[in-house]
């Protein structure tokens, strides 16, 4: 759960740094320039198979962890002076990963299954011909309903993240005065900052369709 977490958050960096090149006033260009590098590179794409391979791990080792946790406790549930000490976020990290998954899901969908399965349109840049995904996310986050469901799904991720870094770090032995309040300070920046950034770019773009 830690290892494959931490390299998840680590790919959520790069994807994130490339959807920020739909804020560019340019019509797609930098990002379909992005998606296409990121699509016909042999490493990437390699990278992009272990990271589903590492979501199917994370998900199933989440699920296989909350069946034995509620198996050791019984059927007593836990007590209230328990609530009071543990954060929200670290009691329903199953329920938070689950709206991930549902976001990870349809995000695929509409974006990944379409890039490669749909007919998908063509665009030229400098006597290069290549796929016009940009012209696929402009028309979803054109709709308010997607907009709202990205953004609620984002919470969802910052709160995984809130728990998930500090929690990956000390499973794997690193729970000690020396690092704490740095990696503390690091996760919660995190689960703030990428989220935020994340929810940002629909939000933007949909005021921008909506004032043209």
């Amino acid at each position: 759960m830690a290892l494959t977490g931490i390299f998840l958050m680590t790919f959520l960096i790069v994807h994130l740094a490339g959807n920020l090149q739909l804020l560019k006033n340019d019509g797609g260009k930098a990002f379909n320039q992005y998606a296409h590098f990121m699509g016909s590179n042999p490493l990437i794409q390699l990278v992009s198979k272990i990271n589903l391979m590492l979501i199917f791990i994370h998900m199933v080792w989440a699920i296989i962890l909350t069946k034995l946790n509620r198996n050791a406790r019984g059927p007593v549930p836990y007590n209230t002076v328990s609530n009071e000490s543990s954060q929200w976020s670290s009691r329903n990290m199953l329920i938070l990963g689950m709206v991930i998954l549902s976001f990870i899901i349809i995000h695929l969908r509409h974006f990944w299954v379409e890039t490669h399965y749909g007919n998908i349109s063509n665009v030229a840049y400098d006597g290069t011909v290549i796929p016009n995904l940009y012209s696929v996310i402009v028309y979803w986050f054109s709709k308010l309903w997607y907009v709202s469901f990205y953004v609620f799904c984002m919470f969802g991720l910052a709160f995984h993240i809130w728990h998930g870094f500090p929690s990956a770090f000390q499973t794997l032995g690193m729970n000690h005065n020396k690092y704490n309040c740095g990696i503390s300070f690091i996760g919660k920046s995190m689960a703030i900052i990428m989220p935020s950034m994340f929810a940002f770019i629909p939000i933007m773009m949909y005021l921008r369709m909506i004032s043209q």
